[in-house]
């Protein structure tokens, strides 16, 4: 395929994605705003106001990014995962297969439908957020490289899951027995500074703990991990979940019977 014609199907791709979420925005879009304005709610002002500063700003600033990057992580992961296979239960997947279109632009189609969407949900809880609070941006390009790589990592985690998946169920195991516990340990609601120290070492196995750190880096200038760690890390499993894609799209898993 000439470049011209690999934007087209890449465009296309995306355009598709797109137009799918934003047509049933109020099941894409909304519920992600609606939750997270109760977290700020409870956990900012309620709880929050009990708990005082944390590393020197306040606790309702300090959720902030973790929120913004949860509602990110969820809904790239959601988007890829729920888009591919239910293109495989339709078995619209199999003419994307057989097109002359090489695998990594069906990758990126998908991913970039997915990161588009985290982004977008993540600026909509950060305009939230600015009802409850004034939050700092410290590092603009930072917040911007974090909530982009994040959402691309976890598109990326979301097509291999669409992938593997044979039925619905396989849809919602991961999300619900891996991510969303990492996510709630990843720092979210607290500094990892304040547990044992044997929990603190645990949390450093979490790779959301790197991502969520970086994020507020960029807001505050303040981390629980060192911010180019966190952005190694991020590099990293971008490109190794890139690879173990296009290998799965290669030799075919889960999509050959």
């Amino acid at each position: 395929m000439t470049l011209n014609e690999n934007y087209i199907a890449l465009s296309t791709i995306v355009r598709k994605e797109v137009v799918r979420f934003m047509r049933i925005w109020s099941q894409t879009l909304l519920p992600s705003v609606i939750t997270q304005t109760l977290y700020f709610v409870i956990f900012g002002k309620f709880i929050g106001s009990r708990i005082g500063d944390v590393g020197g700003i306040s606790y309702m600033s300090f959720i902030i990014p973790g929120l913004v990057m949860m509602a990110v992580i969820n809904n790239a992961f959601a988007n890829v995962v729920s888009s591919f296979f239910g293109s495989k239960f339709q078995r619209s997947i199999e003419e994307i297969l057989v097109s002359p279109m090489p695998n990594w632009i069906i990758i990126a189609g998908y991913v970039g439908g997915g990161t588009l969407r985290g982004v977008l949900c993540g600026i909509l809880v950060f305009l939230v957020s600015i009802f409850f609070e004034h939050p700092m941006v410290h590092n603009f390009w930072l917040v911007i490289v974090f909530v982009v790589l994040t959402s691309v990592v976890f598109s990326l985690g979301g097509l291999a899951n669409g992938i593997f998946a044979k039925k619905f169920d396989d849809v919602a195991i991961f999300p619900t027995f891996v991510l969303t516990p990492l996510t709630y340990l990843g720092g979210v609601f607290y500094s990892i500074h304040s547990l044992p120290e044997f929990w603190q070492k645990i949390s450093y196995l979490n790779p959301i703990l790197y991502m969520i750190n970086g994020f507020r880096f960029g807001f505050y200038g303040i981390s629980d991990v060192n911010v180019f760690l966190s952005l190694g890390i991020l590099i990293f499993l971008a490109g190794s979940l890139t690879v173990i894609n296009l290998r799965f799209l290669e030799k075919g898993t889960g999509l050959r019977a």
